[in-house]
């Protein structure tokens, strides 16, 4: 039974960009509540409003878009169409759920239940931040009666500055992912491509580490670099360019597992700097669920408890990933893969959410304690 609160989330990520802990979790909460996801305005010829799409689990999507040739006042006018889709809907008791502080910019005159921020990365750290992002972070922390954190490094960097914050490092989806081990399926773009197969889907933005997979690609040309996922935040033409490296752009979230399931290793080659510093990268389950051996570089959220554990290759430097790669291409450790299979029976989208929910019904109560 829907209770009668509804959800309002908004983020600055588009519903139907990236499939990630967004839409696993808020997905999650149609179960609860009428759900509204907002997502940051577009801008184009039509005269302010929105645009609302249905996600097949029942989240209403809501897309703003400003005319563009009237640059005055955005924030009140983002406003006035937030104020529109409250009207349409009838929204009146709800819980706010933040993922980016920006959106304080043309909602803090709202009035939540209860405010909620799950910070799922550092964004002040990315490359382009608005320069206002930190303070408004300040004010949102005041603001929100719950934080969530999306890693352990992050949660380490935030305690101290929230009194009821807690760490959900992202899940996955593992029956999805498990379909890879028992599928060999090349789908048309992928076919082409010699073995062996060294694989990476996600955002290729300013956290990979392009001099890495450069110098990878000249001293391992018999290795075929596979990299899936849109290009943000950086000019495609500084991406490295070799015969051995294969753009192939953004995919169905359906369709992962088809291209998985070819690929000999699964990499996380990040660059350690600013950027990565807070990162928990989705993917390191992810691939650890298609049954593939993963060589990550030292990303502090994947160094623990993956490799610690043993169950992800570490590699602080370029003769380290080639040496895992070599290794991994000749070597499969049964034991590691039942090592694996234990850790990630303690994982879920499901597990996460209802810890997330539990935590929510526990500061409602906490609420209306104090009030009595």
């Amino acid at each position: 039974m829907q209770s009668k609160t509804d959800l309002v989330t908004f983020s600055h990520l588009r519903w139907n960009f990236v499939y990630q802990r967004p839409q696993h979790i808020i997905s999650r909460f149609t179960k609860l509540y009428r759900v509204f996801y907002i997502e940051e305005p577009v801008f184009n010829k039509k005269p302010d409003g929105y645009e609302v799409t249905l996600s097949p689990s029942g989240v209403r999507i809501m897309t703003p878009h400003l005319h563009d040739e009237d640059h005055s006042c955005m924030h009140e006018r983002l406003q006035r169409v937030i104020d529109a889709i409250f009207g349409t809907y009838n929204i009146q008791s709800f819980y706010a759920w933040y993922y980016t502080p920006m959106a304080l910019e043309y909602t803090r005159h709202l009035q939540p239940e209860m405010t909620i921020y799950d910070c799922m990365d550092e964004l002040a750290a990315f490359k382009d931040a608005p320069a206002a992002m930190l303070t408004l972070e300040n004010e949102l922390l005041e603001k929100a009666a719950i934080v969530f954190t999306g890693g352990q490094s992050l949660y380490n960097a935030k305690k101290h500055r929230h009194s009821n914050i807690h760490c959900f490092p992202s899940s996955i989806d593992k029956e999805h992912f498990f379909r890879a081990r028992n599928m060999w399926y090349d789908l048309p773009d992928q076919t082409a491509i010699p073995f062996p197969r060294f694989g990476f889907f996600g955002v290729i933005d300013e956290r990979l580490d392009i001099d890495l997979i450069e110098t990878l690609a000249v001293r391992k040309p018999e290795w075929q670099f596979i990299f899936i996922g849109p290009v943000v935040k950086i000019d495609p033409e500084r991406l490295p360019r070799h015969q051995n490296i294969h753009y192939l752009g953004m995919k169905r979230y359906e369709d992962l597992p088809g291209y998985i399931s070819t690929w000999d290793v699964a990499i996380l080659p990040f660059a350690l700097n600013m950027h990565t510093q807070f990162i928990s990268p989705t993917k390191t389950p992810e691939y650890l669920a298609a049954g593939k051996p993963v060589i990550a570089t030292a990303i502090t959220d994947v160094v623990t408890p993956y490799g610690d554990m043993g169950l992800v290759d570490i590699a602080d430097t370029v003769d380290d990933f080639i040496k895992y790669g070599e290794l991994e291409l000749v070597t499969y450790d049964a034991r590691r893969v039942e090592r694996t299979d234990d850790f990630l029976e303690t994982l879920s989208w499901d597990h996460t959410w209802a810890g997330m929910n539990l935590c929510i019904a526990d500061t409602i109560n906490d609420t209306q304690l104090q009030k009595v």
